[in-house]
Formats: structure tokens, sequence, C-alpha cells
């Protein structure tokens, strides 16, 4: 991976996108269903592009939501579906062509109330608001159910767009779902949307179905159930968030101001050109809250704050800054997160487990064996712990791209979808409660299990490359050892709960790698762990590359 020479810089006015053309290209170009990189096309977070490329336009937002309004008929789910947005410029251009469809398709929607920062408009909805309104929603019913529509690109540059669908578990949605919607959606675009339902804007906010909701408060009101802001208030520490111009901008500052913290907002600044972030590894902006780059404004005022944090666009990301450490590695605040919950939580049962993806860190196993817990390891993708989380089972869900929820103090589900404002929150509690910041707390970690190094390097592979890389059984692998160290384990299938991996994991005790084929480009990813140091763990990746090379061969 190449550095670019001006990531961790400012940018310039050429990096910032052109809101009047990418905003334009969104309602008059049609995109072409024949063109494979035009059509709907749901990966792990729901359909992305940027209308620059014609593969998020005003026709794929039509479409996929009559699609969803037809699923929801075909499902029965029949209570009100909760639509929020974040802050990336084509998130209100598509919350509105959605509205139109939904009001015209008859469906009860809520939308958010506004607040005096928006001037009453409705406003922008965090990922986890949206998640936990549906749970809330649905406590208690067995029917008339509420789902959910999240427009967002994540973490994407400014130029991109996202639509993603929750359904009444309030998670993101599974596979046989989005595969029936972007079916439909796709067969919308060629029949050049005969067959979807449509009223004005005007008309669809003045719908008695459209109602405004204020996710805010249903969200912010609840918050002191799964942190102990008690804590916080009262520790004589200072505390500073950055919501990165997303869409928790404005709650925030209600966060600090309701529960009186001593929480510093850095910038309340919205702007879809996001020319206050910093840029990213490639010189693009990306509001990434894991990068080093992307986060380096944040990283330079670390010592101002006993500890700080930011969020992506939608806020389910997290990003946590300590004074001891700087960023810190998703993976090692993944293992301090969960070896502070699991001791600090009495109400939780002794038979609640820990849900991680299989390429996160072996730190969360070492640290979930001192535990005495169960580590529930499944395939990449948060919707695998969302039936765990809901019924309580799994006390925390994450995964190494620095997301993760868990559960409230008495074991109650709160977000079953990633939620980066609780695991903020958290690092504030945790220094408050044990006097080290996360960075300590992690350090801490590895004097007791080990310091592992983690990386992740992507390698070519072709269309049927990545295909054959998907299908790989155990036995194709003929090695014994790998860089040193007797294989202990290969998997094809996550041991959590069999489920495919679409790719490969080979383990030993001292390190591992995960090779699984990309949904956007022609490589795969290896991801790699060593508890044996960097030398150590660039022969993993080597031998792993060679290893994955020569079954792709043939």
């Amino acid at each position: 991976m190449s550095i670019n020479p001006h990531a961790g810089h400012s940018p310039e006015a050429q990096d910032l996108a052109h809101l009047p053309r990418l905003v334009s290209r969104y309602y008059s170009e049609q995109p072409d269903p024949s063109d494979p990189a035009q059509q709907v096309a749901f990966g792990t977070s729901g359909h992305r592009g940027s209308s620059l490329k014609t593969s998020f336009n005003e026709w794929h937002i039509l479409a996929t939501t009559q699609a969803i309004c037809e699923y929801r008929h075909r499902e029965g789910i029949s209570g009100p579906l909760f639509i929020g947005m974040d802050t990336h410029a084509l998130s209100e251009p598509a919350f509105v062509s959605a509205l139109e469809v939904l009001a015209a398709n008859g469906v009860e929607v809520r939308i958010d109330a506004g607040c005096e920062e928006t001037g009453g408009e409705p406003g922008y909805t965090p990922t986890p608001a949206l998640s936990h309104a549906i749970i809330e929603y649905n406590q208690g019913r067995e029917s008339g159910l509420a789902d959910g529509i999240v427009i967002t690109p994540s973490h994407n540059p400014p130029v991109d767009g996202g639509f993603k669908y929750n359904p009444p578990n309030g998670g993101p949605a599974d596979t046989d779902i989005t595969k029936w919607v972007q079916e439909r959606a796709n067969a919308l675009l060629t029949a050049r949307l005969e067959g979807v339902k449509r009223v004005s804007y005007a008309d669809a906010l003045a719908a008695e179905t459209t109602q405004r909701f204020d996710f805010m408060d249903s969200y912010i009101s609840g918050l002191d159930q799964i942190i102990d802001m008690d804590a916080i208030r009262e520790s004589g520490l200072s505390f500073g968030v950055d919501p990165l111009g997303g869409a928790g901008v404005h709650y925030w500052p209600r966060i600090a101001k309701h529960y009186s913290l001593p929480l510093e907002v850095i910038s309340t600044t919205v702007d879809p050109t996001f020319r206050f972030m910093r840029l990213d590894w490639d010189g693009r902006i990306r509001m990434d809250c894991s990068s080093p780059y992307a986060m380096a404004g944040l990283i330079e005022n670390k010592d101002r704050f006993d500890v700080s944090f930011a969020c992506d666009t939608d806020h389910d990301r997290h990003g946590i800054v300590s004074r001891s450490a700087g960023l810190l590695n998703p993976n090692h605040y993944l293992a301090v997160a969960i070896e502070y919950l699991f001791t600090h939580r009495p109400q939780w049962g002794d038979n609640m487990a820990i849900g991680k993806t299989l390429v996160s860190s072996s730190m969360i196993d070492r640290v979930a064996k001192g535990l005495g817990r169960q580590v529930v390891e499944v395939p990449v993708g948060f919707k695998w712990f969302v039936n765990g989380l809901t019924d309580g089972s799994l006390g925390f869900g994450g995964e190494e791209s620095a997301g993760a929820s868990f559960l409230t103090k008495d074991g109650s589900v709160w977000s079953t979808d990633k939620d980066g404002i609780i695991l903020g929150l958290l690092a504030a509690e945790i220094t408050a409660v044990t006097g080290k910041d996360p960075g300590q707390r992690y350090q801490a970690l590895t004097e007791q299990h080990g310091a592992p190094v983690y990386a992740r390097v992507d390698a070519p592979a072709d269309r049927d490359q990545k295909a054959r890389l998907g299908k790989l059984s155990p036995d194709q692998v003929t090695a014994d050892s790998l860089a040193g160290h007797p294989i202990t384990r290969i998997l094809t299938e996550a041991p959590g709960n069999g489920a495919s991996i679409g790719g490969l994991k080979v383990e030993t005790d001292a390190g591992w790698f995960a090779a699984r084929p990309s949904g956007t480009e022609d490589v795969y990813k290896i991801y790699a762990e060593s508890f044996e140091g960097e030398g150590h763990l660039k022969q993993i990746q080597e031998e792993a590359k060679a290893l994955v090379d020569q079954v792709l061969a043939g």
C-alpha cells in the first residue's frame, strides 16, 4: 500500500467534491441496467456508488425503495418504516426520492423531527439511533413491526452515496433479503421504472402516513442504561469528541448537556465537502475514524484531553485517541472494551458470550479465555451478531473495522447495528472508573497475553480466481506449518455458526492469516496477525500469499 505524500494534511481546493455537479448528475444521469457497474448492488452495507459514475442516481433509489415496499408487503411488515440520512451530499437527494416512493405506496414513515440547527427541516440520524428506534418500537410486539432505511455510504469519500435496509430486528439485512431487493430493483431499472409509485416531495411530506419522530431524544434519553454517565460526570477528567461532520453532529452537544458531562465537542461544522478532514492514506478525503491519516487532527490534540474519540459519518464506527498511546488500533480497543465490560457489568449472565469476526485479533480470544467466556467467531459482517445481541446470548459483538455494539447494563438489547457513540462514551467510562485510559489498559493486556502485530494487504485476483478462493475446502491446503509453527486449524466455515467465510483462514499458536476475495475490486485480501513481532508477521504474509496463489493456480 503506497502512502500518498499529502496523507494526514488538509485538502487543497482541487481535492474537494464539486457539489453542484455531484447533485445534478444524481438527477440527470440514468443508469444502464445491462452494465453491472451501474446496477443496484447490495454489499455488506447496502448499495453504494457515486452519481459521477452513474452508480448512485435517482433511478437507483426510486427502484430500490419500490423494491423495499414490495418486500415489506410480501413479508407482512406493516408497522412504521424509520428512515434516516447522514451528511453526505447525495444523502438528502436520496432521502427525498425515497420518501416520494414510500408515501406513494402508503407506507407509514417516521422521519427525523428536525431541530434548531436544521431550522426544523429533517435532520441527520446516526445508524445506531435508527436501529435503537426500531428495537424500541418492536419491543413486545408480534405484528405490525417496524423496519428502517439508513441513507449513508459510511466513511466513504464525499462523492459517494449509500442506501441500506434494516429489517425488524434493527440490524443490517441478511443476504436473502438484499438479494431479493437487489433483483427486484434491477428489474424495475430494466423496465425503466414502470411499476414504481411516486408522489411529489411536498405531497409526501404532507401525507398522513409521514410522521415526525424525535430520534435524538429517543436515543439520548436512554444512554444512561448502557453507559455509567455518573462516573464520567464526576470523574474530574476532560474528554473530547469530534463528530467529523457526521450524522451525530447535533447529538453530541445534547449528550454533554443532558448528562452534564465534561465533554468538549470539538466541531459542529457540517460541510458536505468535508474540507475540515485530513487526507487519508491515498490522498482522498475519507471520514475513517480508524485511520491515523484521517484522524491526524484529533491525534495532534490528544494531550488536551484524558481521552478523546470520533465517529465516522453515520456514527456506526469509532476511533479512540488516548493520551498515553494516541489512536488505538481498532482491534486493540475491542480487546480493552471486552475486558472492561465483562468485569464491570455484574448483571450480565455467566453464560453470555463474546462475538468477533474471524479476521479480528486473537487477542480477543486470549482475553476471553482469561475471563472464562466463550468466543463466537463468525464471518465478516455485523449481521452475524444480530440474533445473539437480540436474545442476550452475546454481550458484545465487534469487528476489526472499528464497529461494535453491546448490551445495556441489565443485559437488554440496545442496538443491533454498530454503534460508534456508545463505544466512544465507553472509553470515557473506562478512563473514569479505572483511572487508566484505553491505551494503558491495552498495554496491561499485552503484558498478560502477549503483544500481537496485525495487518491487511491486498493481492491481485481475477473474477475466476476470486470465485475459486470463495469455494475452497480445507483439504486443498497441503502445508502442515505456517511461518515455522504447526498449523492447528484450517477454516473455510466460521466456527461460531458454521457459515461459509467466503475464503480461508489458517491458524497456529503464534499467529494466523485469513484470505478473502474483495467484493468490489479484482483483489483478494490477506489479513494476518503474529504474536512474535513484525518479522514473523511478514513471514506469515509471504507464506500466505504463496499458499493461496498455489491453490488459485489449481
